[in-house]
């Protein structure tokens, strides 16, 4: 962002806060859902110790009085359960996640009713601070206003912090596998070269004895 005049000073602070009311909040999803033998999924990588909160509702504007049921479910990294329903039209999951990694959301058409037109899903899905309850909050401890939105602003620039943090560590862990696999892949070539030489030292040394032999040189 730039501004002019004046407001040239607030630029950085002005192009910060935006950043923090755009980062870490809810984004809504819309999935289409084949009619029968498809399953459309959402995954999420997510670092643990996070709330994670979603609403999940299908959308049939031709027919809203009789809405088509679908199954869900949601899975960990590791291909722990977390949420699963059947023959449903709308549900909610939600749960603090347990270990970093994708977490996986699965939804598709009840076999027990086929459609013959795909599905429209709609999907609420909030992480982390997005998903804090801050109107809880502001009764619970008696803030409002400004107060509040200082609050927010706080929680965001921890999620902030952790989440470079986060991107810090796994940054140093690639930088690590790659430094691991280039030194590997550096010995293997090593290592050729020397079976090869090798190889071929022995030909040549067998061909000259061969050679000799037979009275050839």
């Amino acid at each position: 962002m730039s501004i002019r005049g004046g407001f040239v000073a607030f630029s950085p602070i002005l192009a910060v806060v935006l950043f923090l009311l755009t980062v870490n909040h809810g984004e809504a999803i819309w999935l289409t859902i084949p009619p029968t033998g498809g399953t459309k999924c959402v995954s999420e990588e997510i670092q643990s110790n996070v709330v994670v909160l979603a609403d999940y509702y299908v959308v049939d504007e031709q027919n809203p009085e009789h809405t088509p049921a679908i199954s869900s479910k949601v899975t960990s990294p590791y291909g722990n359960n977390l949420h699963h329903q059947d023959n449903v039209t709308h549900g909610q999951f939600a749960f603090t996640t347990q270990e970093t990694g994708n977490y996986l959301a699965c939804f598709w058409v009840d076999s027990s009713h086929p459609q013959a037109n795909p599905l429209t899903l709609g999907i609420d899905w909030k992480i982390g601070i997005a998903a804090k309850d801050w109107d809880s909050v502001a009764k619970k401890e008696k803030i409002e206003g400004v107060e509040l939105q200082l609050r927010r602003l706080d929680g965001l620039v921890q999620s902030i912090r952790e989440n470079i943090n986060y991107i810090k560590d796994r940054e140093a862990e690639m930088r690590e596998v790659s430094e691991t696999t280039n030194s590997r892949v550096a010995w293997f070539s090593i290592m050729s070269l020397g079976v090869c030489l090798s190889v071929s030292g022995a030909q040549i040394w067998y061909l000259k004895r061969y050679f000799h032999k037979k009275k050839l040189i």
